[in-house]
């Protein structure tokens, strides 16, 4: 299964990537990567490396896109940029999944532009997974759509729940609104337009859930806007990090302190496993005809090592195909917005 990997994208670029590429050919024996990217500078991170012959290949791009460019100026100046170049491989059939840890706001867009929307949904939507005290939940929209209507989001819960149904294996996933309050009655004119929405939707809704409770397990999916998920995902990023700082500095104050870090450095270890985004490796782009993960600025190669194995995952389970159709098993169901109004198809 080859995989096209943007070389140039993101903080550690190219180093982690190339690298990432390399430890996903050695574990995953049905990967072959293409990385994409400045063809100069990938051979001289590969040179000296161990290299799985015919496993690997380069497709030369003349261009980068940086981070604080604009995405539309961005697509239409550099065309021949990695993360461009990244996607039409995918389009040509080259390749059978993208993976960018670039420009997010460009690798959507190009999602959108080069593969194009899956039939039945309005806007795509980053699926990012986060843990819980009973293992991951996926958030969405995780930053790909910062202003959304009622029926986005509800979409967004359609494809949440068959992401959560098969690629995490839950049966009958448990879908959730973002709050601030469990009573249908909270949130502001967005949220309690979608709580209608959803619960004649059919989905097993369990109705609202508040920022506190995310991270409990009580949810398989949790349905928010882009704005609001990207903050989310962040804040909790960050706070995971100072967490596992804290209690390193707590312990090395501790007279004892060096004696009693051996005693806890493996539940250390395990908590920084589960709360690392690095294990997760990045987040499908739901909702368009093709399979694109958008990866982390500062990825690892860890973390583009994992997020060729989410590539694989989606690819194998065919989820594109899985979302056009759930969404139209539900075509009946789904509402549409008119003139500020509820109204079933």
């Amino acid at each position: 299964m080859k995989i096209a990997l943007d070389a140039m994208g993101g903080d550690h670029a190219p180093s982690a990537i190339v690298e990432g590429a390399l430890e996903a050919v050695r574990e995953f024996d049905e990967v072959e990567i293409i990385l994409v990217g400045n063809e100069h500078a990938i051979l001289g991170e590969l040179a000296g490396k161990n290299v799985p012959a015919g496993r690997i290949e380069i497709a030369h791009a003349s261009e980068v896109v940086e981070m604080g460019e604009s995405p539309m100026a961005a697509i239409r100046k550099k065309k021949d940029s990695s993360i461009k170049k990244t996607v039409d491989l995918v389009k040509s059939g080259q390749a059978r999944a993208a993976v960018s840890a670039g420009h997010s706001g460009v690798a959507m867009a190009l999602g959108l532009l080069v593969l194009g929307k899956s039939e039945g949904v309005d806007r795509p939507a980053i699926a990012a997974l986060m843990p819980t005290m009973k293992g991951p939940f996926v958030l969405l929209d995780g930053g790909a759509n910062v202003d959304c209507s009622p029926i986005n989001l509800f979409q967004f819960a359609l494809m949440g729940h068959a992401y959560s149904k098969h690629i995490l294996g839950r049966p009958d996933p448990k879908v959730a609104l973002l709050s601030i309050g469990e009573e249908a009655s909270k949130g502001n004119e967005l949220t309690k337009e979608v709580f209608k929405l959803l619960k004649g939707s059919g989905l097993n809704f369990i109705g609202n859930v508040e920022g506190k409770d995310i991270f409990q397990g009580k949810a398989d999916v949790v349905v928010c806007d882009g704005f609001v998920g990207n903050i989310v995902l962040k804040t909790s990023e960050g706070l995971a990090e100072m967490v596992v700082k804290m209690l390193k500095m707590e312990i090395a104050s501790l007279t004892m302190g060096r004696l009693g870090y051996l005693f806890v450095k493996g539940a250390l270890r395990g908590f920084k496993k589960k709360t690392d985004y690095a294990e997760y490796g990045g987040a499908p782009l739901l909702g368009i005809n093709g399979t694109c993960i958008i990866s982390h600025g500062r990825s690892t190669s860890k973390a583009i090592k994992n997020a060729v194995r989410v590539a694989c995952d989606s690819v194998k389970k065919n989820l594109d195909e899985v979302i056009r159709n759930d969404i139209a098993a539900m075509q009946l169901k789904i509402p549409s917005i008119k003139g500020g109004g509820v109204a079933a198809v």
